[in-house]
């Protein structure tokens, strides 16, 4: 967290962004204590997706989480401010980050990101 508050705090307007990897075994106060922390060190978006076993020789899958817990997910993290919250089993972080700075000039403040001309 100390590097997300750090970076924020480097250049005026950085956007600082994290993903959460669900699906291994960690528990409803995990998500929520890890999402307010990150919120605290000033993260403005957030990406939830499933973990996936890449192979047997990786971790196994604990839970496939549903459609509706990531709905809660997404929703839990805008009530707590963050301005993109893409949540879902087949979210990619980097697909939603490219995503994001599209739709960014409408959907993020200016004070947060500004667009280059």
């Amino acid at each position: 967290m100390s590097v997300l508050k750090h970076a924020k705090a480097s250049k005026k307007g950085m956007v600082t962004k994290s993903s959460i990897m669900l699906g291994l075994g960690e528990t409803e106060e995990e998500i929520k204590q890890t999402i307010a922390d990150l919120r605290a060190s000033d993260v403005v978006t957030l990406t939830l997706g499933q973990y996936l076993q890449p192979t047997e020789r990786h971790l196994r899958v604990r839970e496939y989480v549903t459609p509706e817990k990531f709905d809660f997910w997404k929703k839990y993290g805008e009530s707590l401010g963050f301005v993109y919250v893409p949540s879902g089993p087949l979210v990619s972080f980097t697909y939603s980050w490219l995503f994001f700075l599209i739709i960014s000039d409408t959907r993020i403040p200016s004070f947060i990101y500004k667009k280059k001309s």
